[in-house]
């Protein structure tokens, strides 16, 4: 059996430049790699420290739906929002400044998990960062139904 590895999510960005400051500034990304595509064009890899990758690409054409201004993300089929896990998230969102701008939270969960708290934010393209903390998996989840 072949071992399985997250490897990455892909945006197509209308300002990539802008989503790599966001992205490295915020949480914590740094160049990994830039594949040149020719014609001031390239692709441009971002690292974490737990190696998680952002591809961004240059966006070739409009977004097809309206930009998400307040909530969770889009709630058509799709990426909704991307997610981190932090040890605060007012401390982040604070930290964040003017470029925390909310759309949703921030949220206490304690109903569900003690401690489980979470804010959602618009990157510079609009896609939704949902930052979150205290969320700890089941001990035993119910299993899927067919």
């Amino acid at each position: 059996m072949s071992s399985l590895v997250f490897s990455h999510i892909a945006l197509s960005c209308t300002d990539p430049i802008a989503i790599e400051k966001f992205y490295t500034k915020h949480f914590g990304f740094r160049r990994g790699r830039v594949i040149p595509l020719g014609d001031d064009n390239q692709i441009v890899f971002l690292k974490n420290d737990q190696n998680v990758y952002l591809e961004l690409f240059k966006a070739d054409a409009e977004r097809p739906a309206a930009k998400v201004d307040a909530g969770d993300g889009p709630h058509y089929s799709g990426v909704r929002h991307l997610a981190f896990q932090v040890d605060d998230v007012d401390a982040k969102v604070a930290d964040m400044g003017d470029e925390a701008v909310i759309t949703l939270g921030p949220l206490a969960f304690d109903a569900f998990i003690p401690g489980w708290k979470t804010a959602w934010v618009k990157d510079p393209e609009g896609n939704i960062v949902e930052i979150s903390q205290g969320y700890v998996d089941e001990e035993n989840p119910q299993p899927l139904n067919a």
